[in-house]
């Protein structure tokens, strides 16, 4: 019997494309923005629409198979062997409704298509940094924006509705008012409960933000990052910044003083008068000469790309590390591990300054258990032969464990691969309460773990 015959049944029912290991289509179905871990699932069904996602939810039940889920491909924690993968690619869509300041996304839509779409009506939704991300799997984990977190908190508290195939295929509309421990679950529990084909979420009265880079020589790491440490700590809410030491490709696409160079690029984002952005920002623009300066008031559509986070997949490698703070010991070694003499050069190292609106507690109960951290860290390598870097990107974290949030909170869109892969990890990570509350929301709405190909609930 072949693959095809033993799904025939799910193949007959189904309008978007059905594939199998070996088909034409299969590979670049599977392909995730990360080359190193492509998706191996038994079956991939393309979702057309939520009928496909129903049905394919349906037979996935009835045979015991675990089921993945890819909207925009980023960040995938689990190969999804042997499991269905549910892609939504076809399903992409926004819908606007300016009078409201909301947006119906549906699908795999990217936060590209939505910011362009809400830049229409003089509206921005809250975006990611890299914005090829999916939408809705991005609000699943909370959602930290660059340019809008500080002043208006996760993207999580501004969706007012969830549509969702749970495990027994049926379709639900969630909100606050009628399934409020899966509305709250939803928003920070990831991909645990079901396949969300659609969700509504509320925009905000931005066109034009005062934003940019400031890259500055690898020579000036300490000068730059003790500055931004100190310039961080004194910004209003208004303000958003992070910095990340790089070591950038020599690749013709980047101007010339930053091709294969060691920089430090510190981003910035303010919602004012370009004035007193620019007030804020001299701090920074003293700590030492730069090579570019980008800050000035842009449209958020430009402003949405102040990381400028690549845009095709490649093979890397990443951690992450939440931080309670930046104590002078702390900087000298992420300094001396990162600053001009470091024997073993990462891609990026990324800081990313928290707080503000993310500190306070949402309208209504969710499962973010960030709230109150101070930094977020970041760092990847990049390339196939990864294990000099691999062992250096992991040196980086084991020596930042010292100033570690003692909570173990970080950001859970960060969370790679090899981070929270069990149970007891993962309950660290969001926090006792939260993760009991997931708990019981999991059980009753997918009590087999069918939705396991993830940082899986159990």
């Amino acid at each position: 019997m072949t693959p095809k015959t033993a799904y025939q049944q799910l193949v007959d029912v189904v309008n978007g494309p059905v594939m199998f290991p070996g088909d034409p289509g299969y590979e670049a179905e599977c392909r995730t923005q990360n080359l190193l871990t492509p998706l191996r699932p038994a079956i991939a069904v393309g979702a057309v629409d939520v009928s496909d996602v129903r049905a394919a939810v349906r037979y996935a039940n009835v045979n015991k198979m675990a089921v993945a889920i890819r909207g925009g491909g980023h960040m995938q924690p689990n190969s999804a062997e042997g499991a269905m993968l549910i892609t939504l690619d076809r399903m992409a869509g926004v819908t606007v409704d300016a009078e409201r300041r909301t947006a119906r996304v549906t699908g795999g839509i990217r936060w590209q298509e939505v910011v362009d779409a809400t830049a229409k009506e003089g509206l921005a939704p809250m975006a990611g940094s890299s914005l090829t991300v999916g939408a809705i799997g991005y609000v699943l984990g909370g959602g930290q924006g660059p340019i809008l977190g500080r002043p208006y908190g996760y993207a999580s508290d501004h969706v007012s509705s969830f549509d969702i195939v749970t495990a027994d295929g049926a379709l639900h509309t969630v909100s606050d008012h009628n399934e409020p421990d899966l509305f709250a679950a939803l928003r920070g529990g990831k991909g645990n409960f079901g396949v969300v084909t659609a969700m509504e979420i509320g925009l905000f009265p931005v066109s034009t933000v005062f934003g940019g880079s400031i890259y500055f020589p690898g020579h000036a790491t300490a000068d730059v990052l003790r500055t931004w440490r100190d310039f961080s700590a004194t910004l209003p809410e208004q303000a958003t910044t992070s910095v990340a030491v790089q070591w950038l490709p020599p690749v013709e696409e980047l101007p010339e003083p930053l091709r294969g160079a060691h920089v430090v690029n510190v981003r910035f984002a303010y919602l004012g008068e370009p004035a007193t952005g620019a007030e804020l920002l001299a701090p920074i623009r003293a700590a030492a000469p730069a090579l570019i300066d980008t800050v000035a008031e842009v449209p958020y559509v430009v402003a949405a790309t102040l990381h400028n986070d690549p845009v095709a997949p490649m093979p890397y490698h990443d951690r992450s590390l939440g931080l309670s703070g930046l104590p002078d010991a702390a900087l000298a070694k992420l300094i001396e591990l990162t600053g001009p003499d470091t024997t073993i050069p990462l891609p990026s190292v990324e800081l990313r300054a928290l707080g503000g609106a993310m500190d306070r507690p949402p309208a209504t109960p969710d499962a973010v258990p960030s709230r109150g951290l101070a930094f977020q860290m970041f760092a990847f390598a990049v390339g196939v032969d990864l294990d000099e870097q691999d062992r250096y990107l992991n040196r980086l974290i084991t020596a930042m464990l010292p100033w570690a949030d003692p909570k173990h909170r970080r950001m859970l869109n960060f969370l790679s691969t090899e981070e929270a892969t069990d149970p007891e990890s993962l309950a660290e990570v969001y926090g006792r309460e939260i993760y009991d509350r997931l708990r019981a929301v999991k059980r009753r709405v997918d009590p087999d773990i069918m939705f396991r190909m993830n940082h899986t609930i159990r």
